[in-house]
């Protein structure tokens, strides 16, 4: 028989420092932040969560933390809470004991959201102005106390330096998904990700850092589901602690721990994209899931009037980074991820809304200033998508050390060269010197741009050369979602072709843009399944496709392009590339930008809008110099500097890796990018 005799709080151990449910041995501290609640109540469900066994009030507040320690309450514990407070919307307010709320700091979760009307706080039908008495608790995932030791084999992080680093944007689910040498129990997840075939994938094009998609648990929002679709991409986020459960093979962390161990062993670093500027609750017509109906005054900005949510995102709310407590919570979450989950950095979605402060974006905010004094994540990779759509966002190059930053505009100008546009010889010269216009300042290194052409929001690289436009049909959106700005082109078909002359030019022109990533100053970073020719059918918002739009298609690998890739990133490394760290300033390995008749480019030379062929020569401070040519243009020739030249590099030959001795007037294909070394 079960055992109802409620369990009895000890205050003698007591804490209201650590914060979520803390297993401490043999005990579990309960400690919750609301600074405008009145009573907060802790429910204890039996191990399939369906049941509320207890409800007990946490005896304990200090400086609005709510805190108990409860003997016996070992790991394998569901709970929830409910919240009591002022229900004033007009004020910001929207306490309703009614809802179970999600533990911010929920480790592990059981069970999933499932939809129905009792979510809200409000009555739907009526205004937000409303109070529903329906209990939410029979649709709502609850948190789970956990264990957090784990056997990590004496492991220290890698530390790849970022002048070593290429990075490789994936998706948990949609990299082995389709994969057929992956076990079928295990495919979409952490344990199938590890896998030999996939590691060894990994180790072959040359990727030192593997940089996840969302992995926090999320919801697959509500309205998706009514549409048949779902929350493919991640970014709604349900929780900053808890991995996202259908991602686990038996819903235990351990997973990703032993998945983390197992790319480390393999010398591959894990980065994960957080979603910290909003969460997946919606606008104040959304649900009451967890910061919303635990102190929505202080989780989420607000506008002037307090009842409605001040949106920066698209998303229907902006969580409020300038709370110190909420604050504390993001800063608590990564340094968990980095701490106990042992990952190696962090890529932040839209990173502007961090540094949002009374004034607008601020450089120096609370938020980026607190990490930057961090002794724990100072030290590890930081990657800041450096804008949102609210005013003033795009911030690419505001950002400070130690951040690195995704660089659209070495994205756009890359495509935009490469398709031949007129008038962008100079801007591809900059963005193969590292965009110093954007980074070169404040004592920032090389290092500093992401460089890319493709990532998940937006065409594969394979679609930017396929279609001229966006085929968003499965959205169920009319085609008014994904934006229009892609800078594609089909090269004389849309979409998949029979014409062998055209499949050719497609290929030559992915190599030739993948070549463009790599052999540019910055960090290089590929999309999972662009080294494979990977389409998702023209559509560049695949965001709700959990299928084989967005899963990577293994068995239509293009080996002329992986095998490509792999010769890059050998190159920039054997090369010593990626140690010039170039940056223009007096002391700094030397540059030439020379025209193809041999001569420097003179002023006149990057005027000319017809020119599409120039070459970068570089001098390293150890090392052979490296000239790297790129021909966007026709068959054409370049004349080469004296020494003793090696072709190294020509992705229009079939074997784009080379070892010739090459000296006079270097024949150069169409559509192509060579790279040399010199002996001298």
């Amino acid at each position: 028989m079960r055992d109802l005799t409620p369990p009895s709080f000890d205050a003698t151990q007591a804490r209201s420092d650590i914060l979520g449910a803390e297993f401490l041995g043999d005990g579990t501290n309960f400690a919750l932040f609301s600074d405008h609640a009145t009573r907060v109540e802790l429910c204890l469900f039996d191990e399939t969560g369906q049941e509320e066994l207890h409800r007990l009030p946490l005896p304990e507040m200090e400086g609005g933390v709510w805190f108990g320690y409860l003997p016996d309450i070992l790991p394998g514990q569901v709970y929830g809470y409910r919240v009591h407070g002022p229900y004033e919307p007009e004020n910001g307010h929207r306490f309703n004991p009614n809802k179970l709320l999600l533990d911010p700091y929920a480790r592990e979760l059981r069970g999933e959201i499932i939809w129905d009307d009792a979510l809200h706080g409000y009555t739907i039908g009526e205004d937000d102005l409303s109070f529903d008495t329906r209990d939410s608790a029979p649709f709502m995932p609850k948190g789970v106390v956990v264990d957090s030791r784990f056997d990590w084999d004496t492991e220290r992080a890698l530390r790849t330096p970022w002048t070593d680093t290429v990075i490789y944007e994936a998706h948990v689910k949609g990299m082995t998904q389709a994969h057929p040498d992956v076990p079928e129990d295990l495919r979409g997840t952490f344990r199938g990700l590890v896998t030999e075939p996939i590691i060894s994938h990994l180790q072959k094009i040359g990727v030192t850092t593997v940089e996840l998609l969302p992995i926090h648990a999320f919801a697959n929002d509500r309205y998706l589901v009514e549409k048949d679709l779902s929350n493919y991409w991640g970014y709604s986020t349900l929780s900053f602690f808890a991995p996202h459960a259908p991602y686990l093979k038996t819903g235990q962390i351990r997973e990703v721990k032993e998945a983390i161990r197992r790319f480390h062993k393999a010398g591959i670093e894990v980065i994960l994209d957080v979603v910290f500027n909003h969460t997946c609750e919606g606008s104040e017509l959304g649900q009451t899931l967890s910061f919303r109906g635990i102190d929505n005054a202080s989780y989420y900005l607000l506008a002037d009037d307090k009842r409605h949510s001040f949106d920066t995102t698209g998303t229907g709310n902006t969580l409020n980074v300038a709370h110190p407590m909420v604050l504390r919570m993001v800063m608590d979450s990564l340094r968990y991820w980095v701490q106990v989950m042992h990952v190696d950095g962090f890529r932040f979605d839209l990173a502007s809304t961090l540094g949002r402060e009374a004034t607008g974006f601020e450089r120096d905010g609370a938020f980026f200033n607190a990490i930057r004094q961090d002794p724990v994540l100072s030290g590890i990779k930081l990657i800041a998508e450096p804008w949102d759509i609210g005013d003033g966002g795009y911030q690419v190059g505001g950002y400070r050390w130690p951040f690195r930053e995704w660089n659209d505009k070495f994205r756009d100008d890359t495509r935009a060269f490469w398709r031949r546009d007129a008038g962008l010889l100079g801007a591809m010269a900059e963005r193969l010197a590292g965009s110093p216009v954007q980074f070169d300042h404040s004592h920032r290194p090389s290092t500093s741009s992401v460089n890319f052409v493709a990532a998940h929001d937006g065409f594969t690289l394979w679609d930017t050369v396929s279609y001229a436009d966006k085929h968003n049909d499965a959205n169920g959106e009319d085609g008014r979602d994904g934006h229009d700005h892609n800078l594609s082109d089909n090269l004389g078909a849309e979409g998949p072709s029979d014409d062998a002359g055209i499949d050719t030019a497609r290929i030559r022109r992915v190599r030739a843009m993948l070549a463009t990533v790599f052999l540019s100053q910055g960090v290089p970073m590929i999309l999972a399944g662009d080294e494979l020719g990977n389409s998702q059918d023209g559509n560049n918002n695949a965001y709700c496709q959990d299928n084989p739009i967005s899963w990577l298609d293994w068995d239509a690998a293009r080996p002329e392009i992986r095998d490509a890739v792999a010769a890059l990133a050998a190159f920039r490394t054997d090369s010593g590339l990626a140690h010039t760290r170039f940056s223009g300033k007096e002391g700094g390995p030397a540059v030439e930008w020379l025209h193809p008749r041999g001569d420097h480019m003179a002023d006149d030379d990057w005027a000319d809008p017809e020119l599409r062929l120039t070459g970068m020569r570089l001098q390293p401070a150890f090392g052979p110099a490296i000239l790297i040519i790129v021909n966007a243009g026709d068959d054409g020739e370049f004349a080469l500097p004296d020494g003793e030249w090696t072709l190294r590099i020509d992705t229009a030959r079939d074997q784009v890796a080379c070892d010739e001795a090459v000296s006079g007037v270097l024949p150069l294909g169409w559509q192509s990018v060579a790279a040399l070394t010199c002996a001298e």
